[in-house]
């Protein structure tokens, strides 16, 4: 099961509450440019608009850029496959304030290109404060055990 983007940014700025997937509806060029590594989530969020749900403003260059059609926008919103079940599921998670959809990674199972993303909460400076702390004092506690062997 290859990855080919991770949004390094979403755990560090979200406290993921729970994880979905879905199916990325693509023209042929898309997956082509995917499979070769060259999509960003930079800055990327589901929407839900209707009882559909569409990746937004995630980056997907052309595959050939002299073979395009002229108006091809890489930052397209392009529609996510869930069920109309998980979709009024998460209509009613995301009225909640504070909560937003959060791109996760893209990869694929058996040739098709999936997107995992979360329903995220968003994190206070305080937050992250205290992540860096936790994670140094588990990094130095390694270093010791690790002296001592």
């Amino acid at each position: 099961m290859p990855t080919y983007a991770i949004n390094k940014r979403a755990n560090y700025d979200y406290e993921i509450l729970e994880k979905l997937e879905g199916g990325l509806v693509l023209a042929g060029y898309e997956v082509k440019s995917i499979k070769t590594g060259h999509i960003s989530l930079k800055g990327a969020f589901v929407t839900i608009t209707g009882n559909q749900a569409y990746l937004t403003n995630a980056n997907i260059p052309a595959y050939q850029v002299a073979n395009m059609h002229k108006d091809y926008d890489p930052n397209q919103s392009r529609k996510v496959l869930i069920h109309k079940r998980e979709v009024k599921a998460l209509i009613g998670k995301i009225s909640q304030k504070g909560l937003t959809l959060v791109p996760i990674r893209v990869y694929s199972t058996r040739g098709l290109i999936k997107l995992e993303f979360g329903v995220g909460k968003g994190k206070k400076k305080i937050d992250k404060r205290e992540n860096i702390k936790k994670r140094e004092e588990k990094v130095k506690m390694e270093r010791i055990l690790k002296n001592k062997r």
